[in-house]
């Protein structure tokens, strides 16, 4: 960047860690608190759904994974990444569900409730103790199956963990990655189906996104399939799971307990619910991680152009070959490559290396060219029916 261009102005409208803050190098970037025309706009829990975005705005970042603070399709029409930091808070979601296994198992919650409820009197209090534990015995993990709906990283790390628990693990997940399934330990046994999975386990927990065919996707009609006195656990998303379906569960004692990270007003005060505060990605390290994986990922797009983790671009990443760059946002539509080539060709532009990535309806191209970018190109590139976004990289001198 040379020295009379504006520095990138990111917005930071949350709480991020100094760890991944630090990763901004002044010289290039400010990082600011209020701002009418961002470059970049870093959030973790702040609702940008009505925010209105000016021109100058290139990336949206969440530190951490869920985006549904986030009018994704919106900017996607704009030829706007939306960057996110996937499994940077697994380890911490995972620890999480093992505890909400402990504490659904060991009854543990109703037992420390008990407890607070003895009093300051000491008198009797050791047989109180012995008269009321009786009431919170519970079930040891080995030998029981746990069923994983999601089998992402946090899902893969939990099933881990649960069978170096001695539990048997059932897994489903119709969307599986690659990458995930060489991860996924070999003991996991896969089921077909939800229903499939509901049937065979003492323990069900939830690692999908929240969508529209997520929704609901344990709902009144097959968590009447969950083994009877069967926990639940949801560390996923809140309305991935009826709270209307589990209270009736727990009700008919079909289900022992639902441990989730999502308090509802419908489930505050019911009995068999352990609710807590939204504290899955609540730990130093989690936040420490977030931060420095969305802002490498950044910083890497608005330097280099390359994508890595955007929910709405493809995986796109070319070692530069030249100092003269341009990374190109369009709908992917048939002869949109044919047409930016033409654009550059007709004025001498010779490409020394080009990378097209698609996802869905967006394509993403980078091309790496031999000599200097005119204005008057950009524009031209600007004006092709279809073509979302065109920014210039060239190298820093």
């Amino acid at each position: 960047m040379g020295k009379t261009q504006r520095k990138f102005e990111v917005l930071v409208l949350n709480q991020i860690a100094q760890l991944g803050l630090k990763r901004f190098a002044p010289e290039r970037y400010a990082l600011v608190k209020e701002s009418k025309a961002p470059d970049v706009v870093l959030v973790r829990s702040y609702d940008l759904h009505g925010m209105e975005f000016g021109a100058h705005l290139k990336a949206v970042a969440r530190a951490g994974a869920g985006i549904n603070n986030i009018p994704v399709a919106a900017l996607s029409r704009r030829g706007v990444p939306v960057f996110n930091a996937p499994g940077a808070n697994a380890n911490a979601v995972k620890e999480l569900v093992l505890a909400g296994l402990l504490i659904a198992a060991r009854n543990l919650a109703p037992a420390l409730d008990f407890v607070r409820g003895l009093g300051e009197e000491a008198d009797g209090l050791d047989q109180r103790v012995e008269d009321g534990k009786k009431a919170f015995a519970g079930i040891e993990l080995p030998g029981h199956t746990l069923g994983v709906i999601g089998l992402g990283k946090i899902g893969s790390l939990v099933a881990d963990a649960a069978i170096r628990l001695g539990m048997h693990v059932t897994g489903y997940d119709p969307d599986i990655t690659v990458d995930a399934a060489w991860s996924l330990p070999s003991q996991v046994r896969r089921a077909v189906s939800i229903e499939e999975l509901l049937k065979g386990s003492h323990f069900v927990t939830l690692h999908v996104p929240l969508a529209d065919r997520t929704r609901h996707l344990v709902n009144a009609k097959n968590i009447e399939l969950l083994r009877a006195g069967g926990i639940l656990l949801n560390f996923s998303r809140e309305g991935v799971v009826d709270d209307d379906a589990v209270l009736k569960a727990l009700r008919g004692h079909r289900l022992r307990a639902y441990v989730t990270d999502f308090p509802s007003a419908a489930l505050l005060g019911q009995s068999g619910v352990v609710a807590l505060p939204h504290l899955g990605a609540s730990t130093r390290e989690a936040e420490e991680n977030s931060a420095v994986m969305v802002v490498d990922q950044v910083c890497d797009y608005l330097e280099h152009g390359n994508v890595r983790n955007a929910v709405n671009f493809p995986e796109a990443a070319m070692t530069r070959e030249s100092p003269y760059r341009l990374a190109i946002a369009n709908a992917n539509v048939p002869n949109m490559l044919a047409r930016i080539s033409h654009a550059m060709g007709s004025r001498r532009i010779n490409i020394h290396n080009m990378l097209n990535k698609s996802r869905g309806e967006m394509a993403y191209t980078l091309v790496d060219v031999d000599s200097a970018v005119p204005v008057a190109a950009l524009a031209e590139l600007r004006a092709i029916d279809g073509v979302l976004a065109v920014r210039y990289l060239p190298a820093e001198a």
